[in-house]
């Protein structure tokens, strides 16, 4: 790895080793990378503790893994793929666009890979970060883009007894795929987002399907079809045509999804009825109709969209089991009623640990000060989800409030990318310490969410991952995408404190 400066000291005139790093070449991270060589900024570098680019569409390949967003719309504005092959991708299909944006953009000499960031640490005099890697080196750089996405580590269940399974054991986003299913006992835990996927991709094929249900899903139907070859080449041909699909795809679900899914409202109850009906269509039991009938608005939790989940619970070789799960033992699951359901192997749905509003490793800003004591404190709080004061020249990518309850998580990521491109480029350009945004702007953007979210589906009643211990929604942007693009469009420097280099002095340039 390139090395051009000293370790970190106390000069304020030490050169880093890199102007900017980015931590995580995920969506976020290369749409960082792209912009920051658009902006002129070439002095950087990525780095992923992984193999590979992709972040989730490289670490999630279990069976019938894909996205819920359409095609056109969960992929960068500014390269479109005209020859998706189904309107919703599958994993591969995704990772593939994420690897082919790299070549593009040419962006392989400033990826590192087996390059995972344990503790960063600011030198308030010098304006720089210090990356301590797993490895044991230091890097150095003026400023840190932070993309480590916020649904990246897996969330394992706390099931007293569940490492004395003798069978076959793990987790969707560490498939096994060397574990042969067919004809096997299976038990899925878990009927969350990656659940309702893999359960149908599996059913088929394995004698048994134990499906343990905490909380039934709002599940709406999933409009997903292949292309037509035709339609492939008219998009190559034509991009203006594929722009419009687009715009009109992430209009509607701004103007109709948007408002029924974020607002908890009585036109949110509509959506609700079509749920209903969905599900009475698709289940023809009573029995299990009522197990998959949520007792909370929709929207409260994740909205779910499949056209085969349903019909494959009501597959005769399904088990649809609600009493909880109490302790697993080298046979299988035993639940509340005291029934052992023996099985072959255990697959794990159980989803991620939200990282939104968590420091992804030590993170020390200004005066030491850590940004987990911060957030516990606090709570999890930054300025547009991207600035946290205490922490200059530090810059997040899908923070906290940043995430989507309706649309694509791009669309956000996107307009981070281009603010944060902006900030630094004041940065550098005028010569700049650091920049700290002010934590009066902080804290009245921050209410301000919350004063919304009051209104919204996801604190309607029901406890979901969206939900910190004290019941604030930390994760979700309670509006509508477009609002978001439009209040990150724009760095305005009047919202940070400007620190300039004066050598003896520290002084803050008035905004």
């Amino acid at each position: 790895m390139r090395k051009r400066g000293s370790q970190i000291g106390s000069s304020p005139a030490q050169k880093a080793d890199y102007r900017v790093i980015v931590i995580g070449a995920g969506f976020s991270g290369i749409n960082a990378g792209i912009r920051l060589k658009q902006a002129g900024i070439t002095d950087f570098v990525i780095l992923e503790r992984a193999d590979d680019v992709g972040g989730t569409w490289r670490d999630n390949t279990y069976p019938g893994c894909a996205c819920d967003v359409p095609s056109v719309v969960y992929s960068y504005s500014f390269e479109q793929r005209p020859d998706w092959s189904r309107s919703f991708a599958g994993n591969h299909e995704i990772h593939q666009y994420i690897r082919r944006c790299v070549e593009k953009y040419d962006l392989m000499p400033w990826l590192r890979f087996g390059a995972s960031v344990q503790q960063a640490v600011f030198d308030d005099r010098a304006g720089l970060w210090r990356l301590t890697l797993e490895d044991g080196r230091q890097l150095t750089a003026r400023a840190v883009v932070s993309a480590v996405g916020g649904l990246v580590n897996p969330a394992y269940p706390a099931i007293p007894g569940l490492e004395t399974f003798k069978g076959q054991q793990f987790h969707t986003a560490r498939w096994q795929h060397d574990v042969d299913l067919r004809g096997k006992r299976v038990a899925v835990i878990g009927t969350g987002a990656s659940a309702i996927q893999v359960i149908p991709a599996i059913q088929p094929t394995v004698s048994r399907l134990k499906v343990f249900q905490r909380t039934p899903a709002w599940v709406l139907p999933k409009p997903d079809f292949a292309v037509a070859a035709r339609t492939r080449r008219l998009f190559a041909r034509l991009p203006v045509l594929q722009r419009a699909v687009r715009n009109g795809i992430f209009a509607a679900s701004e103007a109709i999804f948007g408002p029924l899914v974020i607002v908890d409202s009585p036109a949110s109850r509509l959506l609700e009825r079509g749920a209903h009906a969905y599900l009475k269509r698709q289940i023809q039991s009573p029995a299990l109709r009522r197990k998959l009938t949520p007792d909370f608005h929709i929207g409260c939790k994740r909205v779910l969209l499949s056209s085969d989940y349903y019909p494959a619970l009501a597959q005769e070789n399904v088990d649809v089991i609600t009493d909880a799960i109490v302790q697993v033992t080298p046979r299988g699951v035993v639940t509340a009623d005291g029934t052992t359901h023996e099985v072959d192997v255990i697959v794990l749905a159980t989803g991620f640990r939200l990282d939104i509003g968590n420091a992804p490793f030590e993170v020390r800003g200004l005066e030491g000060v850590s940004l987990s004591d911060v957030w516990a404190r606090r709570g999890s709080k930054a300025y547009l989800g991207m600035a946290v004061s205490g922490f200059p020249n530090w810059f997040l990518m899908l923070g906290p409030n940043t995430g989507p309850g309706h649309t694509s998580v791009l669309v956000y990521t996107e307009a981070q990318a281009s603010y944060i491109a902006q900030a630094l480029k004041t940065l550098f350009e005028r010569n700049l310490r650091y920049l700290n945004v002010r934590q009066r702007e902080q804290d009245a953007w921050h209410d301000a969410l919350q004063a919304r979210m009051r209104h919204t589906s996801w604190t309607s009643g029901c406890r979901s991952w969206y939900l910190d211990a004290n019941g604030e929604n930390h994760a979700l942007f309670p509006g509508l995408a477009s609002e978001y693009v439009l209040r990150a469009k724009t760095f305005r420097p009047e919202k940070y404190d400007l620190t300039v280099f004066v050598p003896g002095v520290e002084e803050s340039a008035p905004a």
